[in-house]
């Protein structure tokens, strides 16, 4: 979707403590060869800081870095990959009554780890069917700190990482221009993320922990079994949403000065994303996101909002944003540099 007249006007992240995965293996937590073959250096632990206040704090830094006033903004979209808070509440509504507090809608947006992008995408629409505001704002949080994960064993392919983003999305200028979002998707790689638990009771409620690892082998073992669901090859379908996008952005991606991606393991990540679209590490944020993990609905606000404030990334520069999540979803973006941050005008 290309996405005239559209800008980020503000952006403001929250990144916790972070844990270095050499202390996690001297503690037991985590095993040495994993931590060898991911190349992750360290995690963001937020501890028993809930992610909405995390997500608070992040608007606080956005609105301050933007030009408009609370009253301009129509909607609170939140996104999240975990839970936030007591269950059958709406931490939407919470992070909205301490920020903006306007009567606006406040909505939740559940959409895996392509969750912040989506939130993103969404709130364009918005901003382009009503004209009564012209802002939107985006908020992304989550604290995986909670006895039923363990961020450092619940999957070989990343590790948890807590943190919070928030974007005010506008209508009248900013430091960047939305050239164009888009999104994609494949339901028959649903069952990796279901593997063989059922769908009821939920396994949360019945105090089951998650486990990414133990879900995938439920599927290896039915291949194993010559029971082969009909799955793609993932990278095929990054692939396709980032050729989409550049299309409707109308550049190329040798015009792309950086990659946004997602924190996971250096396998992984170069499997799914880097060597199907032909990038590698200096191109992406791989240094920077090495030291965060897997922070899912926030990583490439995170990678965005680094690349920017660290002068990585200036006036007229294109800057890709890229991820994935349950489902399996894929989503990217294309934006444009046009201002210096505060810090190195």
């Amino acid at each position: 979707m290309r996405t005239d007249g559209i800008h980020l006007a503000g952006l403001g992240t929250v990144v916790p403590e972070r844990v270095s995965t050499e202390h996690a293996v001297e503690r037991g937590w985590y095993d040495a060869a994993a931590r060898e073959a991911s190349g992750i250096l360290s995690v963001s632990v937020a501890g028993n800081r809930p992610a909405p206040d995390m997500a608070v704090e992040a608007v606080g830094t956005a609105l301050r870095g933007c030009a408009h006033h609370t009253d301009d903004f129509g909607v609170l979209l939140h996104s999240h990959a975990h839970h936030q808070g007591p269950d059958a509440w709406s931490p939407a509504h919470y992070i909205l009554n301490n920020t903006l507090d306007r009567p606006v809608p406040a909505i939740e947006v559940r959409q895996g780890c392509l969750g912040g992008l989506a939130a993103l995408e969404l709130a364009v629409t918005r901003l382009v069917a009503n004209p009564s505001h012209p802002a939107a704002l985006v908020t992304a949080a989550d604290n995986f700190s909670v006895p039923l994960v363990d961020r450092w064993r619940t999957s070989s392919a990343f590790l948890l990482a807590d943190s919070a983003a928030a974007v005010a999305v506008s209508r009248t200028g900013g430091f960047a221009r939305l050239l164009a979002i888009g999104s994609v998707s494949d339901a028959r790689m649903e069952v990796l993320d279901r593997g063989g638990d059922p769908l009821f009771p939920p396994g949360v409620t019945l105090g089951v922990p998650l486990d990414f690892d133990r879900r995938r082998e439920h599927v290896r073992r039915l291949w194993a079994r010559g029971v082969a669901p009909p799955i793609g090859y993932f990278g095929d379908k990054i692939t396709e949403v980032v050729d989409a996008v550049l299309e409707d952005a109308g550049i190329t991606l040798d015009e792309v000065a950086r990659v946004a991606h997602p924190g996971f393991g250096w396998e992984s990540l170069d499997a799914m994303f880097l060597a199907p679209l032909g990038i590698d590490a200096d191109r992406g944020v791989w240094e920077h996101i090495r030291r965060i993990g897997h922070a899912g609905v926030t990583e490439v606000f995170l990678g965005l909002d680094h690349l920017w404030r660290s002068g990585q990334v200036g006036p007229g520069d294109h800057v890709l944003l890229v991820s994935s999540g349950a489902g399996a979803s894929m989503g990217a973006a294309v934006v444009r540099i046009l201002t210096a941050p505060p810090e190195v005008v």
